[in-house]
């Protein structure tokens, strides 16, 4: 506990250094989403439909993301609009995901944990496991949306004198650049978080049909790809909504 928070400390300090008031502002979004998120995880153990709570936390979730994060108000609604867009397509690819693949429930990893305990908790894990996959995309969607408009509006008031031709080509540019970048963080960042079940497999000599039909493994893998198709089309949709701006402006 002392270890966390003194690595919650040496990051308050460094964002107030290098960003000072936007720093401020940041932190006070990231504390307010972990604040919605335990409202989420909290009524959800008090019974509420977590499917009806989805889309209302997820709202919440990337308003706090997007408008605290920057001052510009065309290019937060454009990030907004398509994240808002986005999210509503991937939840409903989670509910055919889930279908197919049975993420739900417990894996024969957590028998040691839960032999002791009751498992009729009397939640729908079914529903539960849409939320986690919908939840664990909305900040690669938030980041890509963000990154590639205010990218796209930085270089068009750089240059007023840009043509449509020049204009497509800067967004073609940038958007691979982000979507380099954004795919790797994310790759990464699951890849750090399984990496001990992943040594687990190994040492018990797991075969890998065993390995491809573990649903602690299989769900972060579905959570990564949905947050990887999330970041491709956030990137795709906030670059069309910026060009329609632009063209409209010429």
């Amino acid at each position: 506990m002392n270890t966390l928070l003194l690595l919650l400390l040496f990051l308050v300090v460094l964002m107030l250094l290098v960003a000072r008031k936007d720093g401020l502002r940041n932190l006070t979004g990231l504390f307010l989403n972990f604040g919605a998120i335990f409202v989420l995880i909290t009524m959800i153990s008090w019974g509420f439909n977590a499917l009806l709570l989805l889309p209302i936390f997820s709202v919440i979730i990337l308003a706090i993301a997007i408008f605290m994060s920057a001052d510009e108000s065309e290019v937060t609604l454009i990030a907004f609009k398509t994240s808002i867009i986005v999210v509503l397509v991937l939840t409903l690819l989670a509910f055919f995901v889930q279908a197919i693949g049975q993420f739900q429930g417990f894996a024969p990893e957590d028998v040691d944990e839960l032999e002791n305990l009751s498992l009729t908790v009397g939640m729908n894990f079914s529903n539960v496991a849409i939320v986690v996959m919908v939840i664990s995309m909305l900040g690669a969607v938030a980041e890509s949306a963000m990154a590639l408009t205010a990218s796209l509006s930085e270089v068009v008031e750089q240059d007023e004198a840009m043509t449509l031709a020049q204009f497509k080509n800067q967004r073609q540019i940038i958007s691979q650049q982000i979507l380099g970048t954004a795919v790797n963080t994310l790759f990464f960042g699951v890849l750090g978080a399984t990496v001990g079940l992943l040594l687990w497999f190994v040492r018990l000599n797991y075969r890998w049909a065993d390995i491809l039909n573990s649903k602690l493994l299989m769900a972060q893998v579905a959570a990564m790809m949905l947050g990887m198709l999330g970041i491709l089309f956030s990137i795709w949709l906030a670059g069309y909504f910026v060009q329609v701006n632009f063209e409209k402006k010429k």
